[in-house]
């Protein structure tokens, strides 16, 4: 089975929750756009809104801007 990429709008904190299955950019990454899979295990940002995505550490340890979420 494929995974489907859900668009949602990933500068909203309301729509980010601890568990998600997402794709982040990271910051070394964030000129060239690749993306990175994982599930959310902290969220960073503390506003409700962030222009470029809200920032978030994977259960991976790895930290990046979501751009999708993945079901």
């Amino acid at each position: 089975m494929k995974n489907i990429r859900i668009m949602i709008d990933a500068r909203k904190l309301s729509n980010i929750k601890i568990g998600l299955f997402v794709e982040i950019v990271q910051k070394p990454h964030q000129r060239t756009g690749e993306l990175t899979e994982g599930v959310v295990g902290k969220i960073l940002t503390k506003s409700t809104y962030h222009p470029h995505g809200i920032k978030v550490q994977l259960e991976s340890g790895i930290v990046g801007r979501v751009k999708n979420s993945i079901e």
